[in-house]
């Protein structure tokens, strides 16, 4: 009888305890790859006309390739311990995508975090992921977001395009009545942090990153900072730079279709480069003698004003149609000669879906003003198959 009772006493201690620290981990992933077709053409630097084609496979347009863990240990009063661990790949060669500099990979280059949840107090993340202009604008501004090539957000509003910071610290307060404020905050935005140098210069760029959205019903709004410091004894007269970025974005759901719209400025320089619309491989094979803007560049004497107006329908039960146009409008030359041009994008895109987790998609996108060079144009045409897991 006696040890009837002790089995039954510790069966119900551990029932009790394993009920208080309940956890959970997932594996997920998505799977994406296709057919590619673009197109670049303009004019070199000796001002001759060049033209270069290329068709190809694809991987991850409608969506980032990437396999990730995720889970959670419930705390009790409402409080968990979070983690998320996601990193992308190039279906075509299964290497690691999110690269540091030149070779180096990162294993978890699309999120690496940890933190705390609170159904009160909201949520604390520390490691590597997106920004806020990421997470609240880009969904809102546009029918393609994030994704698409081309069509990517983040051709015109570099902060949005999947903008992601190291050694990051993000705070985001639970959901008020559709309202959700974002603050972040990194100590290096790209790598391992480092001392000051023997000069007392700091070398790493520190970010911060900010927004408040809304959504509630069909509507939807979101407006976002980001600001991005150089080192102290960064590259030439660009030490200690600070790029600074605003939008403000806002989207309405008719049922029929949803329209999106937005605009913003982005000043002292360029926060992350599209490289579907444009490579440094294309600009060495060409000689064009132009400088494409890539991610974390900084131009103290840069100003782009940005707008975007897209249009999504579905189209029956299983399918939609999606279309945006996007500028990207430089008010001056700038410091480092890349251009005066307005860059326009304008794209097309259609999904339908073959199953739950399974869709078909397919985009044309066409731009001009590339990188802000006078008669640069660029053209994408690709379709494939996305698979989430």
């Amino acid at each position: 009888m006696k040890k009837s009772l002790l089995t039954a006493a510790l069966v119900a201690g551990f029932a009790a305890t394993a009920a208080q620290a309940e956890t959970s981990v997932t594996l997920y992933g998505i799977v994406d790859g296709g057919i590619n077709y673009q197109q670049f053409k303009g004019t070199t630097a000796a001002g001759n006309s060049f033209k270069s084609n290329y068709t190809g496979f694809a991987s991850g347009v409608n969506s980032g390739s990437r396999w990730g863990l995720k889970g959670s240990e419930d705390l009790g009063d409402g409080l968990k311990a979070v983690f998320q661990l996601e990193s992308g790949f190039d279906l075509g060669t299964g290497e690691s995508s999110q690269n540091v500099s030149g070779n180096e990979t990162r294993l978890f280059g699309r999120q690496a975090t940890v933190g705390l949840q609170s159904d009160v107090w909201g949520l604390i993340e520390l490691g590597r992921q997106t920004n806020i202009a990421s997470k609240y604008f880009a969904g809102v501004a546009s029918p393609f977001g994030t994704d698409f090539g081309q069509a990517n957000i983040g051709s015109a509003f570099s902060a949005a395009g999947s903008m992601r910071y190291d050694n990051m610290v993000m705070y985001q307060t639970p959901k008020f009545s559709g309202f959700q404020f974002g603050l972040g905050y990194s100590f290096n935005a790209n790598g391992s942090g480092t001392p000051d140098n023997a000069q007392g210069q700091r070398q790493d760029q520190r970010a911060w990153t900010t927004g408040l959205r809304y959504a509630n019903g069909p509507l939807a709004a979101a407006l976002t900072y980001d600001q991005l410091k150089n080192s102290e004894n960064g590259l030439a007269n660009q030490s200690g730079v600070t790029a600074k970025a605003w939008a403000l974005a806002v989207s309405y759901d008719f049922e029929v279709a949803k329209v999106y719209a937005g605009g913003g400025q982005t000043r002292n320089g360029w926060f992350s480069g599209n490289s579907s619309l444009i490579g440094a491989d294309y600009v060495d094979t060409y000689d064009t003698g132009l400088t494409p803007f890539g991610s974390r560049s900084f131009n103290q004497d840069l100003k782009v004003n940005s707008y975007t107006l897209g249009v999504s329908a579905p189209i029956g039960a299983n399918s939609m149609i999606m279309a945006n146009w996007m500028m990207a409008d430089p008010s001056n030359e700038g410091a480092r000669n890349w251009g005066t041009d307005k860059q326009n994008v304008y794209s097309i895109g259609y999904t339908y879906n073959l199953s739950k987790r399974t869709n078909f998609y397919a985009l044309g996108s066409y731009a001009n003003g590339v990188n802000f060079q006078d008669d640069l144009k660029a053209t994408q045409v690709v379709a494939g198959i996305r698979h989430r897991f």
